[in-house]
């Protein structure tokens, strides 16, 4: 007995006839885990074989998805796999930001430690240039000056002092466990003779000399 040949238009059916909605559904997990932006029903249309219904399929994998530690959410007109909002906490990492310094905030941060309590104007003096906002800011967020007390003087100039955040961050006990001019150079730190006004002060190292220092400053700032 001969098989009956098929009909035309059975065979043009069965060469688009569309993959399984649980293949369909696959291949959507598919292209959402692979693509970092939201894709569009329309996209996934365009990459799915003829005859799929990606509408269909998405919401068989959103089901699918319900309660696990990723979803599949809806971002305006897209779609995209999220983690749970629940979890978003396992996704937080801690690193560690190595920032370089400028020059400018070096040497800034130089002048502060070696003849605080110094206002902005003192700093600008002793470096012979302007001092940016920008480069006290970054010593302010970093946490490694602060601000000091306001100087008796016209206009009551707020000074700036180092703070115990850049004593622990250089194995500094107080700031009179700064290197002198001597260890700076033999460290390489210090390549020419400093101007007279950025050498460390007289009795620098000397405890007596220190507390005379201060002692005959007090009367400058206000408490």
């Amino acid at each position: 007995m001969n098989k009956e040949a098929e009909a035309p238009e059975d065979v043009e059916k069965s060469l688009f006839e569309a993959p399984p909605i649980a293949e369909q559904e696959r291949m959507v997990e598919a292209i959402l885990f692979a693509t970092s932006e939201p894709v569009t029903v329309r996209e996934l249309e365009a990459r799915m074989p003829h005859g799929c219904d990606p509408a269909e399929a998405l919401a068989h994998l959103r089901k699918r998805y319900e309660g696990r530690g990723v979803r599949v959410v809806r971002v305006g007109d897209a779609w995209a796999v999220r983690t749970a909002p629940d979890l978003a906490f396992l996704m937080q990492k801690e690193t560690v930001e190595t920032r370089k310094l400028s020059r400018a905030a070096i040497e800034t941060l130089a002048i502060i430690s070696y003849h605080q309590p110094v206002t902005r104007a003192e700093i600008e003096e002793i470096r012979g240039v302007s001092v940016s906002r920008g480069t006290v800011d970054q010593l302010l967020e970093m946490e490694w000056i602060r601000f000091g007390r306001r100087k008796m003087t016209p206009g009551r100039p707020v000074t700036f002092v180092v703070t115990q955040n850049f004593l622990d961050h250089f194995g500094l006990e107080s700031a009179r466990d700064l290197p002198g001019l001597k260890e700076l150079r033999a460290a390489g730190l210090l390549e020419n003779r400093p101007p007279p006004s950025m050498m460390p002060k007289t009795g620098e190292g000397d405890v007596d000399a220190e507390e005379e220092t201060a002692e005959g400053q007090s009367e400058l700032f206000e408490d």
